[in-house]
């Protein structure tokens, strides 16, 4: 490397074993962890956290500031986790007053030509597949894959282990362990392969199956089949994220395709 291609400010703190191709440019207020691999063309602005061990692709833009008209300039952050990749031309937006901060955590995969906007809160082991568009303030918690093209409307919550569909739009929140697809984009089941892989029993399965048939194929409302959950499922941590996710959901959660 040649140190005339490449723009580190003073102020920077970078790591031990760090790699840095040419035509970088890392801003004041930015820290870097150990063995990060930063590749050429990338531009890392001030606010930045990275953690230890990820790699950045080319042309990807770290902290720019959010594209949101009530961003006064105050100083916020973009925290990304350790041994997280951060594929080509992906943008990820510093936090506004909102929360201070925008999030991605351990372990992520994020594609290339991603968006994540300002305030996201990503959690770990997530994939979120080539230019998946995360508008502000979304959630997405862990292990949950979101497949190429999507498109997330502010605010939304994606639960755990959740698998979308690529190219699918919405703006209501999706509980955890299910499967999204279709258009408009409905529950279409829970995530077989994906809570298999990840060591669930064939009997914590059945049950996340019955309550979500509670929840879709009952013909209760929302409200009704929550209660009927609480009332007729024994307690599991299964039960009580799907029922805590949905209690708490501002938006409501998507519809099943049993659904009119």
């Amino acid at each position: 490397m040649e140190q005339q291609f490449v723009k580190i400010h003073p102020d920077a703190k970078i790591g031990q074993n760090v790699e840095i191709g040419p035509f970088v440019f890392i801003d004041k207020n930015v820290v870097i962890g150990d063995g990060t691999k930063i590749m050429s063309n990338v531009t890392i602005l001030e606010g930045a956290r990275i953690g230890k061990n990820c790699i950045i692709f080319p042309g990807a833009v770290i902290s720019a500031i959010p594209q949101d008209l009530k961003f006064k300039g105050e100083e916020t952050t973009a925290e990304i986790g350790d041994n997280t990749t951060i594929r080509e031309c992906v943008t990820i937006n510093r936090g506004t007053a909102s929360r201070g901060k925008t999030v991605i955590g351990n372990n992520c995969l994020i594609m290339a030509y991603v968006h994540v906007a300002h305030d996201c809160v990503v959690g770990n082991n997530i994939i979120l597949g080539n230019s998946t568009q995360l508008a502000g303030e979304i959630e997405v918690d862990d292990y949950a894959i979101v497949s190429g093209g999507t498109l997330v409307h502010q605010f939304t919550r994606i639960g755990a282990h959740v698998m979308v569909q690529g190219g699918c739009r919405f703006g209501k929140d999706i509980p955890p362990y299910v499967t999204v697809g279709r258009e408009p984009a409905t529950y279409s089941g829970i995530n077989l392969v994906g809570l298999r892989r990840r060591g669930f029993t064939s009997e914590q399965i059945r049950d996340i199956q019955d309550m979500y048939r509670v929840i879709y194929q009952s013909g209760l409302n929302t409200t009704h089949a929550i209660d009927k959950i609480e009332a007729e499922f024994a307690e599991s941590e299964e039960k009580r994220a799907i029922v805590d996710f949905v209690k708490s959901s501002q938006r409501g959660i998507i519809k099943g395709y049993f659904e009119a």
